[in-house]
């Protein structure tokens, strides 16, 4: 799952809906960090409210992930779209097709969250404004494996970056499918890549329901 899909259902919870993120966001400026369920459970009981409530963020992220992992839908949509990728950008491995299905799916979920919760996404965003960067950066060190300074400055880059909005657009969402692709060393995504999107979203947004079966999200 993705940004918005793990956070929907909290956005009253401003330091929650930031822990819904911070793993995902360590992927990106701090891939070696990794928070887990054992280090996270011990701070539901802080003494700190905002501290206890980015470490349930964190443990909603990873039950998600972990059921939405499992399901058949996501096994059969990440299965076609690893396929699509295959046959739309030949045998090149740099593309790494199974790995493009997997975060198509992902992403291409949110978009179509996005596109029927617009006030809420802008209320995701007003969340995660609302919070103290260093303060969940500090609470993130205190259950990850190592301290990171890097995660601060990435809370404050998102929000005013507003990537959640790009997934809407092809030629929008294909930029920041490179930046992923670049951040992992993979070639770069072709332009003509964009042509694969109108159906993936299709299939996705066949199929949003059972992606979302079991997640506390409204569908």
């Amino acid at each position: 799952m993705n940004y918005f899909a793990h956070a929907l259902a909290f956005l009253d919870q401003p330091y929650f809906v930031a822990g819904t993120a911070a793993p995902d966001w360590l992927t990106v400026v701090d891939r070696p960090v990794r928070v887990r369920r054992k280090h996270a459970e011990p701070l539901l009981a802080d003494a700190d409210p905002q501290v206890a409530a980015v470490a349930g963020g964190v443990l909603q992220h990873l039950r998600d992930d972990r059921h939405f992992h499992e399901t058949r839908a996501f096994a059969e949509t990440s299965l076609a779209l690893s396929a699509a990728a295959r046959r739309g950008l030949g045998d090149d491995a740099g593309f790494r097709p199974s790995f493009l299905g997997h975060l198509l799916v992902e992403v291409l979920l949110d978009a179509a969250l996005v596109a029927r919760h617009e006030a809420e996404v802008q209320r995701y965003y007003r969340a995660l404004e609302a919070v103290d960067a260093l303060r969940v950066q500090g609470a993130i060190n205190r259950m990850a494996p190592r301290p990171t300074e890097r995660l601060a400055p990435m809370v404050v880059a998102f929000c005013r970056e507003r990537i959640l909005w790009d997934y809407l657009e092809d030629d929008r969402l294909l930029r920041r499918l490179n930046q992923v692709m670049r951040r992992l060393g993979f070639s770069p995504l072709p332009d003509g890549f964009a042509a694969l999107l109108l159906p993936a979203r299709r299939l996705i947004d066949e199929r949003r329901e059972e992606l979302l079966e079991g997640i506390p999200v409204a569908p």
